[in-house]
Formats: C-alpha cells, structure tokens, sequence
C-alpha cells in the first residue's frame, strides 16, 4: 500500500485528507500528520495501515474534544460523557482522558476553582447551589471543597444583596414568593426567615 497523496482539507481547516493508493483512505489533523511522519510515496504494510487507521480515529476524537473544551472548562466527567455519545469505543475514551490530564486540559480541582469564580461574577449563588452543580458534574468532594475554601464569599451577605435585589421586582414583594425562589438558589430556610427579617 502507497500513499498517493496528502491534501488539505477546504471546509476543515488544520485537517489532511490521505489518499492510499489512489483512494481516499483517513483524515488527521496537522498535528496528526505530524506526529505520523507520513509523506507521499511512502509504502505502508497492513499493520502500518492498521496502526495509522487507529491513529487517525484517536486523532478525531481528540480533536472533537478540543473543540468542546474550547467552548467552556470541562469536569472529566463531562468529557467522558461527551466521547461516549459520540460513540468512542471505551478504550479510547480512556486513552484521551489520560492524554487531556497528562497535558492539564482537564483538572477537576482546577475546573472547580473557576466554576465558582465564574458563577459569582455571572450572578449571586449560594454555596449550597454551588456544592450541587459541582457534585452534577462528578467533580470530588475534596475538590469541591478546596475551591470553596479559596472562595472568600460570605453566603449572608449573597443573601442579603439577593433579596434587595429582587425586592425591586413587583412579583417578589410576596414574601412566599421571594422565599421560595431563595430556597431553588439553595439557601436554608431558617437563613431566608432571619434574613429577611433582618431586612
């Protein structure tokens, strides 16, 4: 088997369509084609093929996840979802999720440091709610903590900005009705009473 060509993609930039002996046979990404060290008119023999076939199935799915970090920071867990609907056989997903760790593209503990960094810009939360998004994506207790550790947040104050915040809006001037969108935000009830009380 011969490789006859080596050409660049037009709709997919960064990725080379190889053509073996005349017939389009894989793609890989430039880093792909690379790392292959393949060029045209090399000879390839079935298990070369068959080494640069599953290459090339690595080097998709790697890309695609790529793509779906680029998007937002990821949770293992997340990733290995992502790969498994998409029908990566498991012993790939696990070879990706090793070579993302291995390169800190994916960290739990550095994932669950930004998360809660990035929800306290986006909007108040408390860290109850914060806990179960984290725990929703699998992410480990012990990293869960450490973020909320390094987060210098006080849970009343959130609470008390929340409510003057919501107090501006006509449907929140029940009582009931603030009260129960505070506890969907994950604070205690007996934190909500005194709160508003204390307001």
């Amino acid at each position: 088997m011969k490789v006859t060509a080596i050409q660049q993609q037009v709709k997919r930039s960064g990725r080379y369509s190889i053509f073996i002996d005349g017939k389009y046979s894989l793609s890989l990404s430039d880093i792909g084609l690379l790392e292959s060290k393949l060029a045209v008119g090399q000879e390839l023999s079935q298990a070369e093929f068959g080494e640069l076939k599953q290459r090339a199935e690595q080097d998709n799915f790697y890309n695609k996840v790529l793509n779906y970090l680029a998007i937002r920071p990821r949770s293992r867990w997340e990733v290995e979802i992502y790969l498994k609907l998409r029908n990566c056989p498991a012993p790939l997903n696990k070879v990706i999720l090793n070579k993302l760790s291995n390169k800190d593209l994916i960290n739990d503990r550095v994932f669950a440091k930004k998360w809660v960094e990035n929800r306290r810009l986006l909007k108040p939360v408390s860290r109850r709610r914060l806990i179960s998004e984290l725990r929703a994506k699998r992410v480990a207790t012990e990293d869960i903590e450490e973020a909320l550790q390094q987060d210098p947040t006080d849970d009343r104050a959130v609470l008390l900005e929340l409510i003057e915040s919501k107090r501006r809006q006509t449907k929140f001037q029940d009582d009931l009705k603030l009260m129960q969108y505070l506890a969907r935000q994950g604070f205690h009830y007996s934190d909500i009473k005194d709160a508003l009380n204390t307001g």
